[in-house]
């Protein structure tokens, strides 16, 4: 119980327990209230809420291997906990990795209990259209994408976990050079001294 006391571990899982409260309760509302319909607009074109079943992964990624990819996930959680652990100093990114794990755990649970993961966010975000082509050694098809992919809660909680993780490391280590840069040659010779 001492260690439900310490802030940092309260602000963690107040996080994973959010994001996964309400990344369960906004799929079980899309259950009930648009597997009916499929789909509704809510700005025009722009924004819809189509019910989705998505059997593999974020974004509509699909995975032939099941068994593997439920195993890497159980691995990743694990490695999230293991950061977890060892950020107990830096809060932004205890967060960020507390976003992501709720968010992995709202997929987990979908995935355990069902095969299968309710999406229901449904955006018009922009078209991407490649032409394929060549790369170093590998020949890239032409891939076309009209409308994002339908995706929940979780994902948006991973993805924007990442996010934050992949700024505050750039972040600290444009700050950390910064610094060195700036450094006076009588400062180094303080503190070797």
């Amino acid at each position: 119980m001492a260690l439900l006391k310490n802030k940092n571990i309260q602000l963690t899982l107040s996080v994973v327990a959010g994001v996964l409260l309400v990344d369960q309760l906004t799929k079980w509302l899309a259950k009930v209230y648009l597997r009916p319909r499929h789909s509704i607009q809510i700005i025009g074109d722009f924004l819809r809420f189509t019910y989705v079943e998505n059997p593999g992964m974020a974004f509509g990624i699909q995975i032939s291997n099941k068994l593997l990819f439920n195993v890497l996930s159980i691995i990743a959680v694990l490695v999230i906990f293991y950061y977890l652990v060892k950020l107990h100093d830096h809060q932004l990114l205890r967060i960020s990795f507390a976003m992501i794990l709720g968010g992995a755990f709202g997929n987990l649970i979908d995935r355990f209990l069902y095969g299968r993961v309710v999406d229901f966010i449904d955006v018009e975000f922009f078209d991407i259209a490649f032409k394929g082509g060549k790369f170093l050694f590998w020949n890239l098809p032409p891939y076309e994408m009209s409308r994002w992919p339908v995706f929940n809660v979780a994902d948006m909680a991973v993805s924007t976990g990442m996010i934050i993780i992949l700024l505050a490391t750039l972040f600290e280590k444009n700050s950390e050079m910064a610094v060195a840069a700036n450094a006076s040659p009588e400062d180094s010779n303080i503190s070797n001294s």
